[in-house]
């Protein structure tokens, strides 16, 4: 008996071993797969940045979005990663949180190498990374056709691998003093990351002004300076909005590991339940209000397919809490409101030329508001978390402004100051790709369209 009682022992003990090793590899390859629906997003960026430059700059526009996103890999390596442990829990880092960094994110440390014995720093800081190249590739749209590309390298690496990591260690972590303090609610990342870049992007805006004839001697905007190939653009719309499942994905946390917050849950980055099926409800809902709300107001099939990344947009804070129709609602509001808050920018003569910063920062402020409207005092949260409020999003939001805007007019004015910013006259004029690059998009030309059979 005793013999019987010691092998069913061992049977079950390698059972349950069987059991957690199954479960970390089902983990680890869970955020290993949102890597690649994540790049998908900046397949999107390309084509919708390439798409909406005019034939004479498009290849310097897509060279500088792809720069972007290799310069992100390194940066948020070495320093990117340590700055999201270093500045938690407070406003800045401590002794503590130092070590905590240098624990968990030094890149000169082994935790930041293969590890047999590690399924999940690789993976994480993968995703992260994807972040950071996200917030690089939304400002990238902004200010093509007149930016020079090492400054504005230089200012997605200043916004992806710092300014939006300082916000996510306030705001999208369990123990940031935004979280902890306030109750500040950003599931999907409406303030951490789209308004960050956003508004990283209008501070930049400001300092490079609009491309040559983008306006009128009456201050009205120049439609001539368009999309040149709109088609383009709108897939990669579709493209960004596909990959946003994988961001999305990576924004929940794997169960039933030393890092989860439950064995058998999954969980928001704070702690609070959650389920891939509330996300699978509250994106396609929000998605379908905002492509609706844009075609009501525009009837434009730019702006249609914008609204479609604004709903997601204006969804994105609450996708864990919201039910479907309100996710709906926000996000047609947001698609609704796109056009309108886009004109108000043409009136200061912002020329934002792939509407990065209303889709991203103005939607942002929406979506984190949002929560604070029709989800005050929901518990979303575990450890130290505390209840959803509508001051406590306002006052998120306005942090989540000025950790984008303020970097962003900074170390624009500086390069601006030293004429660093923005290519000469001459070489806007003639087209970058002429002046820039040894090839030519289109070498053959485009033909024009044959007329209508009358």
């Amino acid at each position: 008996m005793e013999e019987q009682i010691a092998e069913l022992v061992a049977k079950v003990a390698a059972l349950e071993a069987h059991r957690v090793s199954s479960n970390t590899i089902a983990a680890e390859v869970y955020y290993y797969l949102t890597i690649p629906l994540m790049v998908i997003i900046h397949a999107g960026f390309l084509a919708y940045e390439m798409g909406a430059s005019r034939t004479k700059h498009v290849l310097v526009s897509g060279m500088k979005n792809i720069l972007a996103f290799a310069f992100m890999i390194p940066t948020f390596y070495y320093f990117g990663w340590f700055v999201y442990w270093a500045w938690q829990p407070g406003i800045i880092p401590t002794a503590e949180s130092w070590q905590t960094a240098i624990d968990f994110a030094s890149p000169v440390g082994e935790v930041m190498g293969p590890s047999l014995a590690d399924h999940s720093t690789g993976v994480f800081w993968g995703a992260f990374t994807l972040f950071a190249c996200t917030t690089a590739s939304i400002f990238s749209g902004s200010v093509i056709e007149r930016i020079r590309m090492v400054p504005f390298v230089i200012l997605a690496i200043v916004l992806g691998s710092f300014a939006w990591v300082v916000a996510a260690a306030w705001g999208w972590s369990a123990g940031g003093w935004l979280v902890t303090g306030w109750g500040y609610h950003d599931f999907g990342a409406a303030g951490v990351v789209h308004m960050v870049a956003g508004f990283f992007a209008l501070g930049v805006l400001i300092n490079l002004g609009p491309r040559i004839g983008k306006y009128n001697s009456d201050g009205s905007a120049n439609m001539a300076i368009g999309p040149h190939n709109l088609p383009f653009t709108l897939v990669g719309l579709m493209l960004i909005i596909v990959g946003f499942f994988g961001f999305l994905a990576a924004c929940v946390i794997y169960p039933g590991e030393g890092w989860s917050w439950d064995a058998n849950q999954w969980a928001n980055i704070y702690g609070g339940p959650t389920t891939l099926s509330a996300l699978a409800f509250n994106i396609l809902m929000g998605m379908g209000g905002g492509i609706i709300g844009a075609w009501c107001i525009t009837r434009d099939p730019f702006w249609m397919m914008s609204g479609g990344l604004a709903g997601i947009i204006s969804a994105a804070s609450g996708l864990d809490i919201w039910w479907p129709p309100m996710a709906f609602a926000v996000g047609f509001i947001g698609g609704g409101a796109l056009r309108p808050l886009a004109n108000l920018l043409d009136r200061f003569k912002l020329d934002d030329a792939v509407g990065a910063v209303t889709v991203h920062g103005t939607i942002g402020i929406w979506g984190v508001v949002s929560v604070g409207i029709f989800a005050s005092g929901y518990e979303v949260g575990g450890g130290n978390t505390v209840a959803t409020s509508f001051i406590g999003q306002v006052i998120g939001a306005v942090v989540m402004f000025l950790c984008g805007f303020v970097p962003g007019y900074i170390v624009s004015l500086i390069m601006k100051m030293c004429g660093w910013l923005r290519v000469p006259e001459a070489a806007e004029l003639a087209g970058l790709d002429t002046t820039k690059v040894p090839v030519s998009a289109y070498p053959e030309g485009i033909p024009p369209s044959s007329s209508p059979a009358e």
